[in-house]
Formats: C-alpha cells, sequence, structure tokens
C-alpha cells in the first residue's frame, strides 16, 4: 500500500472524528482551531504524495477546503463527514502506478 493511501486512510478517519457533531467541535474549539492547521498539512501532504502515485485527488482537495471553513458552525461538520466519505473512497482504489506494477509482474 501506498504512502499516499495509508494517508488518506488517516486523514479519513481524523475527519470522521472531527465530523462528530459535539465530539468534533469541542476537540477543535477546545484546542483554538489548531486541529484545523494540522489537518489542512496533512491534506496538503497527502495530495502531493497522491499526485505523485497517481492517485485520485478529489478526497483530499475537499479535506484542504474543508480545513478552511471547517470554523463555519454547521458547514464545518457537514464539510468533515463529506471528506471522510471522500477520502475513505479515494482510498479504498488503487494508485495508478501501483496498477501498472502489478499488471507488468
Amino acid at each position: 500500500m501506498s504512502p499516499s493511501r495509508i494517508l488518506k486512510w488517516l486523514t479519513g478517519a481524523l475527519e470522521a472524528i472531527l465530523g462528530i457533531p459535539v465530539l468534533g467541535a469541542t476537540i477543535v474549539v477546545g484546542l483554538l482551531w489548531i486541529p484545523l492547521a494540522i489537518m489542512l498539512v496533512l491534506h496538503i501532504i497527502t495530495l502531493v504524495l497522491t499526485k505523485k502515485d497517481g492517485g485520485a485527488s478529489a478526497g483530499s482537495i475537499l479535506g484542504i477546503v474543508t480545513s478552511c471553513v471547517a470554523w463555519i458552525p454547521f458547514v464545518g461538520m457537514i464539510m468533515h463527514i463529506l471528506s471522510a466519505i471522500f477520502l475513505m473512497i479515494d482510498a479504498s482504489k488503487k494508485d495508478q502506478k501501483s496498477a501498472v506494477n502489478e499488471y507488468v509482474a
């Protein structure tokens, strides 16, 4: 499994946790919105690795947008949930480079 797919599973799980209504809000507000900055960095790293591996990048791009607008109360919760879904769907797909390597071998 490529590093980008592992990061997609990780960021998808973290987005799912942040999407839980009371728990996610408590984490974000209690830690002074620092989790949103951390998630932004993780999504950017995931996007760069995904582009390198030739994988699907919709979840990472949505995660970046989510990290920028998640400070809005209900919009943030919905965006976290959508990002988690898209990231986990993307993580379940094989990268183009790994699929080519399996075909050649």
